[in-house]
């Protein structure tokens, strides 16, 4: 017989209901991004390397350290970065310090389509996120993702 102060407490119906929203919301949204941005040829993928390499000394990542960014595995990184490569938005090449390592190096024309890029998707994020969360108190909601992604790792 088990006790019932092992059992979880269910969720309430706004709990659930949050839970069930919570996948679709990002799944549109990525969807979203990457329409605002295929005119530009970027995935949103892309994009947030992109931006990671820009703020980056140097405008260079170790691969690892971009995927970890970018919350992606590393092979994903991969294709990715051999996408940017392939348009010539970057350049993937071994890390002087460790030769098992490949940096990503952000090319002047990844540069260039990061800042062609950069009004469409601050328009498309003001648009299908903060205009759908007028009255939430955005400071609040990031500290609790933020929370999120702290107890997850």
């Amino acid at each position: 017989m088990t006790d019932d102060s092992d059992r979880p407490v269910p969720l309430t119906a706004d709990e659930y209901a949050l839970v069930k929203a919570l996948r679709p919301a990002m799944a549109a949204l990525t969807r979203a991004f990457d329409a605002n941005l295929h005119p530009l040829g970027l995935t949103h993928a892309e994009y947030v390397a992109l931006m990671f390499l820009s703020e980056a000394e140097g405008r260079a990542l170790r691969l690892g350290d971009l995927a970890e960014l970018c919350h992606q595995s590393a092979s994903h990184m991969g294709r990715t970065v051999q996408r940017l490569q392939a348009e010539g938005l970057a350049v993937r090449e071994q890390c002087s310090q460790d030769a098992r390592s490949f940096r990503a190096v952000l090319t002047d024309a990844g540069l260039a389509r990061l800042e062609r890029a950069w009004p469409v998707h601050i328009a498309g994020v003001r648009n299908q996120l903060f205009d759908q969360l007028e009255g939430i108190d955005l400071g609040k909601l990031a500290a609790a993702f933020q929370r999120i992604v702290d107890a997850a790792d």
